[in-house]
């Protein structure tokens, strides 16, 4: 039975179709602006197959973070429906300036003191944010999700996969798939569009040979094998287990010795798994899916991405290469926390970087770090100098969560006193602030974190 909340949700994702629907009839080119992770593509690549089946136009743009000067900079334009998918409730009043009408799709939290059913006489701003409706928009629906219940009244039920896939990407699958998620996948099962099945919860384990599958492997933790090859490759060693071959070519016995092996050291590596089918081989498992995407949204390679969703194959290989690359760089990544770790404060902990490559990968090996003991259970702030400026992306973990620290308030608040901007989930959020001010943020943070658990 769907719960009244989830009712109340899913109605305004109608009325933003409605709009959609009624701009495609009018000949109108729809105007996609999404963030660059798998959350953000995933969600732009559902608008842009929607739109595209019903027989519209579209032009999109992924960033990295939506300013309010982005915003400014689309006012120029004479588009007359902007989508703003897994991004835009942090950036209300500015999008609300817009000449056209507005569809927001996105689950991070709205600014405490802003109204987040702004209304602008002569045009229509439809607001699909679950936080509204009192819906956990953390671990029940993401982007994707929001950006597929907005087309929905089209019926295009084999875009259920890339809703999932988007929400993998953003860590809604740690416990599997609940609220929103669990709908979207209870439809896509009904409609033959996603499978589930019992499986190794190996990541790459499409595209990556056995050795490196495993150590790329940290949702779930193997413990002694996640992160590091060379443990890796000699537990293959020991089991008689081919470093070189990919899992399904793995013969039943050596797939029956891998799994028992696997499961003894974490029982949560063998569960049910989520694949898409009728769909190239690379795609089938929405986590290596939500990967493939991710490696193209770190290296800013956006059409690569789009494309591949809108089945457009020809760069495919150029993006598994992407893939191999990035995961070679969370291995790096692992390498640097074990050796350089943390800088601890009292109630947090920091890691800095200026180099290209430990900036793709920093928030997720803070992250990782963590959950590997690599670290202690404090929030963790990634600060990566992008010239002038610092990019933060901060972490934490449940065990803070429920003693009450929430991320996305603080980065919007600590960035505010800054001039600078932030936002996002309790659990995730990121933040923009002038370089010169890095250490009195990193003190404010602090402070506030330690006023959220006292409170």
């Amino acid at each position: 039975m769907i719960q009244k909340q989830q009712l109340y949700l899913l109605n305004r994702a109608d009325e933003a179709c409605n709009l959609l629907r009624l701009h495609i009839e009018k000949g109108h080119v729809v105007r996609i602006i999404s963030h660059n992770d798998a959350d953000g593509l995933t969600s732009a690549g559902i608008f842009a197959n929607a739109i595209k089946k019903a027989g519209g136009k579209f032009h999109i743009t992924i960033l990295p973070r939506l300013r309010d000067s982005n915003v400014k900079e689309l006012n120029k334009s004479r588009y007359k429906l902007f989508i703003f998918s897994d991004m835009g409730s942090g950036n209300l009043e500015s999008i609300s300036k817009l000449k056209g009408d507005v569809i927001i799709a996105d689950h991070h939290q709205v600014p405490e003191g802003v109204n987040p059913e702004i209304q602008v006489d002569n045009k229509e701003i439809i607001h699909v944010n679950p936080h509204i409706f009192n819906i956990d928009g953390t671990k029940e629906v993401s982007g994707s999700g929001l950006s597929y219940l907005s087309v929905h009244g089209y019926e295009y039920y084999e875009l259920a996969g890339l809703a999932l896939t988007g929400a993998y990407g953003d860590m809604q699958f740690k416990n599997g798939p609940q609220g929103i998620n669990k709908l979207i996948l209870d439809e896509g099962v009904a409609n033959n569009t996603l499978v589930m099945k019992n499986e190794l919860k190996l990541a790459y384990a499409n595209t990556q040979t056995l050795d490196k599958s495993i150590t790329y492997t940290y949702t779930p933790i193997i413990n002694g094998l996640s992160g590091d090859l060379e443990k890796t490759r000699i537990f293959l060693e020991e089991h008689d287990i081919p470093k070189d071959k990919l899992l399904h070519q793995l013969s039943s016995e050596e797939y029956e010795t891998l799994k028992n092996e696997l499961i003894s050291i974490n029982e949560d590596i063998y569960g049910k798994i989520y694949t898409i089918p009728n769909i190239r081989n690379e795609l089938t498992n929405i986590e290596e899916y939500s990967n493939l995407l991710n490696a193209c949204g770190k290296n800013k390679e956006y059409t690569a991405a789009i494309s591949i969703q809108m089945g457009k194959y020809q760069q495919m290989e150029y993006a598994k290469s992407l893939l191999s690359k990035y995961g070679s760089t969370m291995q790096n990544g692992i390498e640097w926390i074990k050796r350089e770790g943390s800088i601890e404060k009292e109630n947090i902990q920091y890691i800095y970087t200026e180099d290209k490559e430990q900036k793709k990968i920093a928030a997720a090996v803070s992250s990782i770090g963590i959950d590997l003991g690599l670290l202690p259970d404090k929030p963790i702030l990634s600060l990566m100098k992008m010239d002038n400026l610092i990019k933060v992306s901060s972490r934490t973990t449940n065990n803070m969560i429920e003693k009450g620290v929430n991320l996305g308030v603080i980065m919007n608040q600590a960035s505010n006193n800054f001039n600078g901007s932030g936002g996002g989930h309790n659990i995730a959020a990121g933040a923009t602030i002038p370089a010169n001010q890095k250490d009195n943020f990193i003190h404010l943070v602090d402070e506030m974190v330690e006023y959220q658990i006292k409170k």
